[in-house]
């Protein structure tokens, strides 16, 4: 079996499901393509992610997913008017315009938690 040719699919956690529902269609603007007993299924540019509830969610302290836009500085800004706060880390190599990261090579990226605490990246790096 060749894991090459296989669909990823990522799942992210929720303490609350709702609450996280309204996170991501009131704040990110995504409406669930499908719903089960197990959470919610979200697809966006031919991905999809997995939104289930269970009380570990936030608690990873990393990345946890990436979306990849052709303009990070444009959904930056569309977010904050939504009233999502950016977060700023401190990494080497990486220069900061406002909630904007410049990496060397690698493109531009912000940071955001959810409403679950969970990290989640905008990054261009995969769009050019």
């Amino acid at each position: 079996m060749l894991l090459e040719d296989c669909r990823v699919t990522a799942n992210i956690p929720a303490a609350d499901l709702d609450r996280a529902r309204k996170f991501y269609a009131d704040t990110l603007g995504l409406t669930p393509a499908d719903e089960n007993p197990g959470g919610l299924v979200y697809r966006a540019g031919g991905t999809e992610f997995f939104l289930y509830e269970t009380e570990y969610a936030g608690q990873a302290g990393h990345t946890i997913a990436q979306l990849h836009v052709p303009d990070v500085r444009a959904v930056v800004d569309e977010l904050r008017e939504r009233g999502l706060a950016f977060e700023h880390y401190d990494m080497p190599g990486i220069t900061w315009d406002g909630d904007v990261a410049a990496m060397e090579g690698m493109g531009h990226a912000a940071w955001f938690k959810d409403s679950e605490d969970n990290i989640l990246c905008l990054d261009d790096s995969l769009t050019d």
